[in-house]
């Protein structure tokens, strides 16, 4: 089985793209379409979700790390930029962490994984959505108390929450990232080992993983406080997440 992926633009270090929990490779439409014109970019969905929602035991951020370290290899691509959020930022992060070498630069916009805490009831309410209100609704509560997910997003969202299977894949994965409503945490000993350039975006409303887990980064990593975005940073604000991930690539 193949990692499904779309890939758009031209270059020669890829960026590429890793959506959070529940969601798909069309989410990052927004910000993928902005730098496609001057980047190669490739959008995955990640095992469980959208098209690779049969991957074979999805749920943990090892076995997407090492799925999405797989379809690089496979695609000839040695050396690539990483934007992951939130479950997507754990598992960039790791990646990066495992493949240092091939690893040009790092963006992660509210990062799962860089503390325990997480709003497990907020996260399963999330992923059991399938109508577009519950959907709407859902991102509305993630996003910060004056922002709200475009209803392109819903649309994206309803129709991959249709798809026969994914709601229980995301009910199980649900379960696995939350378990006691806490979250894995990355070592910030790990995170200090990181040398390519590091970019943090996180919304300084977040309700899902809360903004104080930018305390105590390593002194090498940039952060951008989005002042007053939630947790739906791509839906959000995606011009500010545009600009991150081009200053951070260079």
């Amino acid at each position: 089985m193949r990692l499904f992926a779309r890939e758009d633009g031209g270059g020669a270090t890829p960026i590429v793209f890793l959506h959070g929990f529940g969601g798909c490779h069309g989410l990052w439409r927004p910000v993928t379409d902005a730098l496609s014109p001057e980047h190669r970019t490739i959008a995955y969905d990640l095992p469980g979700h959208g098209a690779s929602r049969g991957w074979p035991d999805a749920g943990p951020a090892k076995i997407a790390v090492r799925a999405v370290s797989t379809d690089l290899d496979a695609r000839g691509i040695e050396k690539f930029h990483l934007v992951g959020h939130s479950f997507g930022g754990a598992v960039a992060t790791l990646l990066a962490s495992a493949k240092p070498q091939n690893v040009a630069s790092l963006t992660v916009l509210a990062p799962g994984g860089y503390g325990p805490e997480i709003n497990g009831a907020l996260l399963r309410h999330y992923g059991a959505a399938v109508e577009p209100d519950e959907i709407r609704d859902c991102l509305a509560a993630m996003s910060g108390p004056s922002s709200a997910g475009p209803e392109e997003a819903v649309k994206v969202l309803a129709e991959m929450r249709r798809r026969p299977g994914q709601t229980e894949m995301l009910a199980r994965i649900a379960a696995e990232i939350s378990r006691d409503n806490r979250q894995g945490v990355i070592s910030r000993d790990t995170l200090a080992a990181l040398a390519m350039p590091v970019s943090v975006m996180w919304g300084t409303a977040d309700p899902l993983l809360p903004y104080s887990q930018t305390e105590g980064l390593p002194s090498q990593f940039l952060l951008h406080s989005a002042e007053g975005f939630g947790h739906m940073l791509p839906e959000e604000a995606p011009r500010l997440v545009v600009d991150v991930v081009r200053r951070t690539v260079g």
